[in-house]
This record gives structure tokens, sequence and C-alpha cells, in this order.
């Protein structure tokens, strides 16, 4: 069985939606409860079996690869002064898993950002995994959620993987929703952590015109043809590489599933979102605690 062991996670946006909070901190490193957003979304690849993580960023946001370096002075002070075990637990990345960065140079898209992950990738299938969306880590096996099961899915039938979760209907135009080569019944708790085939993808549709009211969540797990299908995908909607159009592409030669989620996700990248999971993560870690 192949397995999957490289992840890319896209962090050179710059948070417009977060500011001010963002203006001198990465969005990725705004806390939710006692740690930074991007620090779950490594954790959850972790877990799932990823090996090599590489971080697409830009010449502002060197902190996030700092957050997951070891700053050995304070690891000395800390050690030092007999906090040995606060000191392991900033260390926690396991010695079996590295994290590059690249730097995406031109902001082009999120799949102009994927295709500058290619030099590392190389021939490897992998994962991307969006930071703005959070997945709840407080419910469920972690190394048995949702990442995990799509790289399980993938290694059945070599078919792409992406991430949909039912949306409100008011909420419908705000996401890519997915249109179905198969019924489906979106309300039927056994189609939860389920693969079905995708005929495709409609961009931000109204209610009306919507497929579907499955949601592109912000996890994918691709096949390796998805880079030679960016690099000839031209700048479209706002001058960008759109990651949809070469997954469109994709599907038609490949075939493509969607994998519908288990538990809850945030949007961390959006300030409602973000606060309302602040309280949530910071209640679950109090708890934890007592």
């Amino acid at each position: 069985m192949k397995k999957i062991t490289h992840a890319v996670i896209p962090v050179a946006g710059f948070g417009t939606r977060m500011l001010p909070l963002s203006k001198s901190v990465p969005k990725e490193l705004l806390p939710l409860g006692n740690r930074p957003a991007i620090h779950y979304v490594v954790e959850e690849a972790i877990a799932a079996g990823i090996k090599h993580i590489v971080l697409i960023g830009h010449a502002q946001k060197s902190a996030i690869e700092s957050y997951f370096d070891i700053n050995a002075e304070l690891d000395s002070q800390l050690r030092h002064k007999g906090k040995d075990e606060l000191a392991d637990s900033l260390n926690w990345l396991p010695e079996d898993v590295t994290v590059s960065m690249i730097r995406q140079g031109k902001a082009l898209g999120l799949g102009h950002a994927v295709l500058a992950a290619r030099p590392i990738i190389g021939e490897h299938d992998f994962a991307v995994l969006l930071p703005d969306v959070v997945l709840d880590p407080f419910t469920g096996d972690m190394a048995d959620d949702n990442l995990a099961f799509m790289i399980d899915a993938f290694a059945e039938d070599n078919h792409s993987q992406i991430l949909v979760d039912k949306v409100a209907d008011e909420d419908v135009h705000k996401y890519g929703i997915a249109k179905l080569n198969e019924a489906f019944s979106e309300d039927d708790e056994a189609n939860i952590n389920a693969s079905f085939k995708v005929a495709g993808f409609v961009e931000k549709p109204n209610l009306a015109d919507a497929p579907s009211k499955l949601a592109v969540v912000g996890r994918y797990v691709f096949s390796n043809h998805i880079f030679d299908y960016l690099a000839n995908t031209k700048a479209s909607v706002g001058g960008e590489i759109q990651l949809t159009d070469a997954i469109d592409a994709l599907i038609s030669e490949y075939g493509v599933n969607v994998t519908t989620m288990r538990g809850d996700s945030y949007d961390a990248g959006d300030m409602r979102s973000y606060m309302q999971a602040f309280i949530y993560f910071a209640q679950q870690q109090l708890a934890n605690e007592e």
C-alpha cells in the first residue's frame, strides 16, 4: 500500500480578514487557547503519518519557521532553571518529522503556492492542509480522523481526495461546492467519512444554482499529477493560478473523490469564527487540566 508522507501547508497569505491582529503577527501564529493555530494543523498532519511538512511562505513569515525550530538559547535557559518539562514541551516535533519552508515569491494564488512545493515534494503524492481551517482536535482520535481516512482512501484507488462538509443554506455562496457523480444524502450519518466520486466544483454559487451543499473544507490528498496541471494552468480570477482549475483537469483524466468530514472545523482566518474557536479551545484545555 502506497503511504503518503509529505504535506504542503501554504502560509503566504497576509491575513487581511484578521487585521489588526495579523499586522505584525502571522495569522497562523495567532493563539487558539494556549497554542498557535498552525500547531494544531501540523499535529493533525503528523497524526495521519506525515513525515515531511513543506511550508510555503514569504519573507514576513519567518516567525512560523522559527516556531518549529529549536531555540537553543531559550532551551538552555529553561533547563538551567530546572524547567526541563517546559523545555521538552517546546521541542515537540518528533525526531522523524522534518519541516521545510519555501518562499512563494510572487503572490499568484493557492495553485501557485502548491506548485512552489514541487522541488521538495518531487515525485511523491502528497497532502495539502490549509492553515486557516482548524479541525476540532478534542473529539475522536486524530490518528484515525479525516486526513488519515483520506490518505487510506487514496491508497485504495489512487483517486485524489478532497474533504467536504455540509454548510448552511446562507453560507453556500461563500465556498466551492461539490457536484457529485452519484446520488448522495447529506443528512445520512452513514455518509460521514465516506468517499464519493466528484464531477467538479462550482465556485461560490447562489443557493438556487448550487449542485449540493457540500463545501470544500481545506484538506486535500493529491496524486503527483496535480503538479503537471498546475504548471500548465493559466492565471484566471484575480490574476492568480487557481487550484480548482487544476483539480478540474485532474478530474477529467484521473478522477477525483470527495471525502465527507467527521467532526467540526473552525475558520481561523475569519475574525468571528476565530474568536469562537479561541473560546472553545481555551475551555477544552482548561477542562483537561482539572
